[in-house]
């Protein structure tokens, strides 16, 4: 890796209010430290120093709105209530006392469940599905929605009031936002459902207004969103550009700054059978098509795809000559890093400095605890 120029890396950025320093962003992952769903000094002291580190924005694990089981572990955080809002207002003042910039990570796991932890509350869903043909939990009522839609609002408007410098929305990986979005799960018949992505694309569409009208105009809201499901990792919901577009597109226009575009691996391409091996992967097809900032992931520096972190498995250290190829050529604008800096809380600083004889790869002992 020593031969690799990664400047292209530590351009600034500047999206409406926020402005980076540079192009890496910490990835949500979920960590399960937050006893009651209330984060501690200790979950301060975790994000301050992937800040100290350099991390040009963090975006913090999954946590949950203010709805019956939204959460699908006990120590996942709230982002309501006033001991776990004071908890998150000890984070971000400990970020932005490293010279950090941050934003929550909002979330609602909806079916998808936990195989260690099931929650009281009635799981909800679009359709209590949790997959195709496997029953979980009950149907959303217009007004469960409308409850939902407002939460994510209501926490919206408290990280901006925390002071966070952003805020995401999590709609991938087969969780509530997503399960609207899959023809699988989402089997309604009404003004949330339909035959088209477009169409079973206004949950997420109302959860973006509501939310761009809590926070004013200048703030900063990303949306993650993935073709794969956890449930089923072959799972395409756009199986061409024009399909993307009839997804992504309407939800840019209903106030999405960022597309988060989520897969296993970012060199991959999205559609080889259009542009080659060497193709745009989903976050370059999204800027293509959108015009949105987008930021790419996928087992970054790493040579071991992201679910091993799951299997108990490691990662060795890939070169970055794939990631730096595409950045250069501005396929998308920004790359988060997940398990790397799990192990290695300075690898942002490290990459920057050159001091790639230093880097960590992913060691999954990392997981119990928050290093």
């Amino acid at each position: 890796m020593s031969s690799i120029d990664t400047n292209v890396l530590f351009r600034p950025l500047t999206i409406k209010s926020l402005t980076l320093k540079n192009r890496i962003v910490m990835a949500p992952m979920t960590r399960a430290f937050s006893p009651g769903g209330v984060p501690t000094p200790a979950n301060a002291a975790y994000y301050q120093r992937r800040a100290a580190g350099q991390v040009g924005l963090i975006l913090s694990e999954g946590t949950v709105v203010d709805r019956p089981a939204s959460r699908n572990d006990p120590n996942i955080p709230f982002f309501h209530g006033e001991a776990a809002l004071a908890g998150w207002k000890g984070v971000i003042d400990a970020v932005h006392g490293a010279g950090g910039r941050m934003g929550p990570q909002l979330w609602h796991t909806g079916s998808a469940r936990s195989t260690e932890w099931e929650p009281e509350a009635p799981v909800e869903s679009p359709s209590g599905l949790n997959a195709p043909g496997a029953p979980r939990g009950v149907a959303m009522s217009d007004s469960d929605i409308a409850d939902t839609i407002a939460a994510f609002a209501k926490a919206a408007a408290d990280a901006k009031r925390l002071g966070f410098d952003t805020v995401e929305i999590h709609g991938a990986h087969g969780y509530l936002i997503d399960q609207f979005f899959w023809s699988g799960t989402n089997l309604r018949t009404d003004q949330y459902g339909g035959a088209t992505i477009q169409q079973r694309s206004r949950f997420a569409r109302e959860i973006v207004a509501a939310v761009r009208k809590a926070v004013g105009p200048d703030f900063p809201i990303i949306l993650r969103v993935s073709q794969w499901k956890q449930q089923d990792l072959s799972v395409r919901l756009a199986e061409t550009p024009a399909a993307m577009t009839d997804w992504l597109l309407p939800l840019v226009e209903a106030g999405v700054d960022v597309l988060h575009c989520s897969q296993r691996r970012f060199w991959e391409p999205e559609f080889p059978e259009i542009d080659g091996e060497n193709g745009l992967n989903c976050a370059g097809w999204a800027k293509k098509l959108t015009g949105a900032t987008t930021i790419s992931v996928g087992s970054v520096g790493l040579d071991g795809d992201v679910l091993n972190a799951f299997s108990g498995k490691g990662s060795g250290i890939m070169s970055l000559d794939r990631l730096v190829e595409r950045m250069e050529r501005d396929e998308f604008d920004l790359i988060a890093v997940g398990r790397a800096l799990i192990s290695d809380p300075d690898w942002t600083a490290k990459i920057q400095g050159k001091h790639y004889d230093s880097l960590k790869g992913f060691d999954a002992a990392s997981l119990a605890e928050l290093v």
